[in-house]
């Protein structure tokens, strides 16, 4: 080491000067001793036979491993893995359930009724006048029937226009492709004429 120098002149402050490092010895008897003549701070064991024991080194795709490293790697690699195997439901311990089967289908022939009567000579005449919801009395009935007759029951005749009649009203109006407004105005009373006549 080189000997200090003396301050320069009045006044000068060594504040700022950088001190010299003391460095270790790598003699075995000598260790984490520090001396100011030695050379190197820090030296790696170069040969096999300076390392200590279970410290060897792999060389995987070009780069040099100790064995901790390549054991840690192995640990992440075998660890992702089993998320993986996780996340997939393979630990999950519960039998897959089945696919189901479909059951055969046989094919049958439904024939359906038409819910207009095809019967042309009724027995029930067609009202007399115009009706709407909230009439009562012997036309009603008389619509009632009529409507019963042609396929468009509103239940049991009783001569009050309530929200059964008016339902099937609306019904017999769809059919004829009439506006539906549940009403017997003149096309309706008309229709339902024509249709027990006919």
């Amino acid at each position: 080491m080189e000997a200090r120098k003396e301050p320069q002149g009045p006044g000068y402050d060594d504040w700022f000067d950088e001190p010299e490092l003391p460095t270790e010895t790598q003699s075995g008897a000598n260790r984490g001793v520090y001396e100011d003549d030695a050379d190197e701070v820090w030296v790696l064991p170069e040969d096999e036979d300076d390392r200590s024991p279970g410290q060897r080194e792999f060389v995987i795709a070009g780069r040099t491993l100790t064995m901790t490293q390549v054991a840690i790697i192995g640990l992440s690699v075998l660890a992702i893995i089993f998320a993986i195997l996780a996340a997939a439901g393979v630990f999950n311990g519960a039998k897959a359930a089945a696919p189901p089967v479909a059951p055969t289908v046989k094919h049958v022939t439904v024939t359906v009724q038409p819910t207009t009567a095809a019967n042309t000579t009724s027995s029930a005449p067609a009202p007399s006048q115009t009706l709407k919801p909230g009439d009562t009395g012997s036309q009603v009935k008389t619509l009632q029937r009529a409507l019963t007759t042609l396929g468009f029951s509103p239940g049991t005749p009783d001569g009050d226009y309530g929200p059964s009649t008016q339902n099937a009203v609306e019904r017999f109006q769809v059919a004829k492709g009439l506006g539906e407004d549940g009403i017997v105005g003149p096309a309706t009373l008309a229709a339902l004429q024509k249709a027990l006549s006919g």
